[in-house]
């Protein structure tokens, strides 16, 4: 058998992937957290008086609390698979494979199974975000806007 044609039985066997609907629910999914998130803030700054920027802080750190509990629960995984990227990309994506990593080592020891692991999946999204923001504030600068 050639590479073409190992390529083409592999090509024919593969599930096509429902990338519109995909695309429609993670819109949705995204938009709904987006939602949630506003309202927490509005909440926030209608029963407690909290400023806007001190309302927000309390709602990411609730919506990363909210999804690494669920992600420890198990539920998590679960709504991914069918929300895809609605649920990865917002901070409850981060939060996610975090608290993943933290579960999966955590038999390992708090040394060298949780600590030396726990960014293992976020460790990339981490240094991209770094190297991305570092990029962008140069040009920032030698554009000057």
């Amino acid at each position: 058998m050639t590479k073409e044609d190992y390529k083409k039985l592999v090509k024919k066997h593969t599930p096509k992937e429902p990338k519109l609907r995909n695309i429609v629910v993670a819109f949705f999914v995204g938009g709904l957290i987006g939602f949630f998130g506003e309202f927490i803030i509005f909440m926030l700054q209608e029963s407690f008086g909290m400023s806007k920027v001190i309302a927000a802080t309390w709602t990411c750190l609730i919506i990363i609390g909210t999804a690494s509990v669920l992600t420890a629960f198990g539920f998590f995984d679960n709504w991914v698979n069918k929300c895809k990227c609605g649920l990865i990309i917002p901070t409850t994506g981060f939060a996610h494979s975090v608290t993943g990593s933290a579960l999966d080592y955590k038999k390992d020891g708090l040394i060298t199974g949780l600590g030396a692991n726990i960014f293992k999946l976020a460790g990339s999204v981490i240094l991209y975000g770094v190297i991305s923001a570092f990029i962008l504030v140069i040009v920032r600068v030698v554009i000057g806007v």
